[in-house]
């Protein structure tokens, strides 16, 4: 959700009285998990999602936009630094990580800061806090406030991990101290377990959705998540809750901000595993609880934009909806994804997913919206969530930044004046991609991920050699030119090692 804010550049910004009020509001939708064919504008069925496809139909729907990494913690890295995961070897977090971002590091929200933005994060974190020694009972720090955010609502990790509590700045919401917060993280929950909060393991009877051995530590809320959790019970989150919780928390945040320029980072937990949505979404769709989070997620959309409305600021704002990598349905619980998926195609025409080195991997849906502003349209440009920090340092007129690798100015192309995107595109999993043009490389990689496949029903997309296709009339990637064309092979295997190597 975070490309669409380079659009009010654009704009002579007439309508915008206040002297303070220079540049447009920002506010990036993060979804998680979603999927090119997940939602209506991009073709999905079997769920509705009209608040998403209003935005599509009213602003500008990218067809080949992508995240960095077709996973999550590496994906969030690079959209907030504006470099590639693999520099800073960022890979999927456990929930006792240190804060991976280290404070002085340029970031994206740290810059329209000092171009005099307010700034806040409210969801889905998964990028570590503190110093690797963390005492949930006192303050935990350093996290968001050290790296460029005035506010700070999170999921510390994520839903499937503890702690299973909210995070306000730096202080866990409604701890007791009297029953002090503990966390032991470990992905092998058959180890001995240092609470008496029961398990997965221990106690299957408890569980609302039945989970895989990796989930089944700690349970909260019916739920068993990853590793242990001892006390803290006042401070639980209710899943069933969350999507109010947090888009009450971004409506405050926005309320508050709104007589200067803001910056919004929303990052949505749905539809993340557990999906768990509230009560009344059930049957919102025809594909159980991974559609019904869909839907819940599109109703929050449109909240947001509603709130805009109420507040008269959404001429002013510049809205960006998108997702942090793409679509799994089996990936660690039992809700019944798949068996209700049907004919539901979350990847869209893509081939692989989440984790995937192929196309759906990174291939997310894409909108920039900004009322009345942006010219209704669709873009084919090629460009990375990685851009948007030099895009946006663009917007607010800053240059060239010290330590900004990877991010390329898409300015003209975020506004709909271009399509005229990337030449070259890096795309992140457990192996490399390259895209230049429609051409496709992915590098080879003797990593045994078969688990991938086995586990999550995703074609991953690393085998032993490499891979070359042509997206023009292969956009499945189904047949390998790397053997017939070894000119265009070696000039991409050529330009892959010059962006490793830089």
């Amino acid at each position: 959700m975070p490309c669409i804010l380079f659009l009010f550049i654009g704009c002579s910004c007439s309508h915008i009285k206040e002297e303070n009020r220079r540049y447009p509001n920002i506010i990036l939708l993060y979804t998680d998990d979603l999927g090119y064919g997940d939602v209506g504008a991009y073709g999905a069925i079997r769920v509705k999602t009209p608040n998403i496809d209003f935005m599509a139909e009213n602003g500008i729907k990218f067809t080949d936009a992508h995240c960095s990494a077709a996973t999550c913690t590496p994906s969030r890295y690079s959209l907030l630094t504006g470099n590639y995961a693999f520099r800073r070897q960022a890979k999927v977090l456990p929930g006792d990580a240190p804060l991976l971002i280290e404070p002085g590091t340029p970031t994206l929200p740290a810059m329209l800061r000092e171009a005099g933005y307010k700034t806040g994060v409210v969801g889905k974190w998964h990028l570590g806090l503190g110093d690797g020694n963390v005492d949930w009972n006192q303050e935990v720090r350093p996290g968001p406030l050290e790296i460029g955010f005035d506010y700070s609502f999170l999921l510390p990790s994520t839903g499937d991990r503890v702690p299973a509590v909210y995070l306000e700045n730096y202080k866990v919401l409604h701890l007791d101290p009297k029953d002090p917060l503990k966390i032991k993280f470990t992905d092998d929950p058959s180890k001995t377990n240092p609470f008496t909060r029961p398990t997965g393991i221990t106690h299957p009877d408890l569980l609302k959705q039945q989970a895989d051995p990796q989930h089944s530590g700690s349970i909260i809320n019916g739920i068993s998540r990853i590793g242990f959790m001892g006390g803290g019970v006042t401070a639980e989150w209710v899943d069933e809750d969350m999507s109010d919780v947090l888009l009450e928390k971004a409506v405050s945040f926005i309320s508050d901000a709104k007589e200067q320029p803001f910056f919004l980072y929303f990052s949505f937990h749905d539809i993340h595993v557990p999906r768990a949505p509230h009560a009344r979404f059930e049957g919102a769709s025809e594909m159980g609880p991974r559609g019904d989070a869909i839907a819940q997620m599109d109703w929050v959309s449109g909240q947001i934009l509603q709130a805009l409305k109420n507040l008269k600021i959404e001429n002013e704002t510049l809205v960006l909806f998108t997702s942090d990598n793409g679509p799994v349905l089996n990936d660690g619980y039992e809700d019944g994804a798949l068996e209700a998926k049907g004919d539901h195609q979350p990847a869209g025409p893509f081939r692989g997913g989440k984790y995937s080195a192929y196309e759906a991997g990174t291939r997310v849906p894409t909108i920039a919206y900004w009322h009345e502003q942006i010219k209704p349209q669709v873009s084919n440009a090629l460009w990375s969530q990685t851009d948007l920090f030099a895009s946006f340092a663009a917007l607010v007129g800053k240059g060239s930044l010290h330590g900004l690798t990877d991010s390329k100015n898409m300015l003209d192309v975020l506004l709909g004046k271009s399509e005229k995107g990337r030449d070259e595109l890096l795309e992140e999993s457990y192996t490399f991609s390259l895209r230049k043009g429609n051409w496709k490389y992915i590098m080879p990689s003797d990593k045994d991920y078969g688990w991938v496949e086995d586990t999550k029903g995703i074609a991953s997309g690393i085998l032993l050699y490499p891979q070359l296709y042509d997206l023009t009339t292969d956009i499945e990637e189904k047949t390998n030119l790397a053997t017939t064309h070894p000119e265009k092979l070696k000039e991409m295997q050529q330009t892959l090692d010059r962006i490793l190597n830089e």
